[in-house]
């Protein structure tokens, strides 16, 4: 039977921007392939004190970046230096192991960081990245939407996908209502960034959903109405549940315990999977893994 759970985020500090965590939680793990939201600013950075993540690693997924506000720095092993402005993606997938770090160029930050679960048959794949500056744009109802990922109203997201996702970024910049048709298949999670939503399901108002908290879906249901009475923006995430159930520490995704605890020490040491993995160019130090040998890991 369908149902709704509404998933209260926390917060949290990376790199020294404010962030809003929705997920994983331990209510909700996943949505599709979608193992990870955080909802950054937007923020104000007093000088000299911007976001600066070092130099750290990633396994078995892929971090989508979608920029609101401001400029950030992305370097990766792989060469890579790219700026990512706002209404742009950056999608790294990590594969058997990459590492790269971020930096703020303005004063001024807002974005949703973003990860994807590699299925089993990629998640060793040969590292890459890939950047984004345009993505299908169009009205549905009273909201301008980005089409993030996956597809929607005819119209298909450029960024390469290995599971079956959806991704929109809905903006109304007053009082809005739209109807947006759901994959039945599907499990979808709402989070607003910015304002609040009223959220309708079946013909009636389920929710009053606020700044921070994230409305999860389950599969079931073939539509939503979202109606705003201020400037408002929101995510809606969706994908196709994962019958795999990978687990999640730090920044790595395995299969296993035991290939947690041997990324945690290849990248420490620089062997293994990250033997010559280095970011060039980013003025400071790389981030060590934490000691994960007396873990107690959970599936996600």
């Amino acid at each position: 039977m369908a149902f709704v759970e509404k998933i209260a985020g926390h917060a949290g500090n990376v790199g020294g921007l404010p962030i809003n965590r929705a997920l994983p939680t331990p209510k909700r793990r996943l949505i599709g392939a979608w193992c990870f939201l955080d909802h950054a600013g937007p923020a104000d950075l007093p000088p000299g004190e911007g976001m600066k993540v070092g130099p750290h690693p990633h396994t078995g997924l892929q971090t989508f970046s979608w920029l609101i506000e401001g400029e950030v720095m992305h370097r990766d092993s792989l060469g890579s230096a790219q700026v990512l402005r706002p209404g742009q993606v950056n999608l790294m997938t990590a594969g058997r192991g990459i590492a790269h770090s971020e930096e703020s160029l303005t004063p001024r930050l807002h974005l949703a960081q973003l990860w994807i679960a590699l299925p089993d048959a990629q998640r060793f794949c040969a590292p890459a990245f890939e950047h984004f500056p345009v993505l299908p744009r169009f009205k549905e109802g009273g909201f301008d939407v980005t089409l993030l990922a996956g597809e929607h109203g005819g119209q298909r997201s450029p960024i390469p996908l290995h599971t079956p996702l959806l991704g929109l970024d809905l903006l109304s910049s007053g009082p809005a209502e739209a109807e947006l048709a759901l994959r039945p298949d599907f499990e979808h999670g709402l989070m607003v960034l910015e304002g609040s939503i009223d959220v309708g399901l079946e013909g009636k108002k389920i929710e009053h959903l606020e700044l921070g908290s994230l409305l999860y879906l389950s599969p079931g249901f073939e539509g939503v109405t979202l109606h705003s009475g201020a400037p408002t923006r929101l995510l809606l995430l969706g994908g196709e549940p994962l019958t795999e159930r990978p687990l999640l520490w730090w920044n790595f995704i395995a299969r296993s315990g035991a290939e947690i605890q041997q990324f945690a020490q290849d990248w420490n040491a620089g062997s293994g999977s990250f033997a010559g993995v280095a970011v060039q160019g980013f003025d400071g130090p790389r981030l060590p893994a934490p000691d994960a040998s007396q873990l107690h890991l959970r599936i996600v």
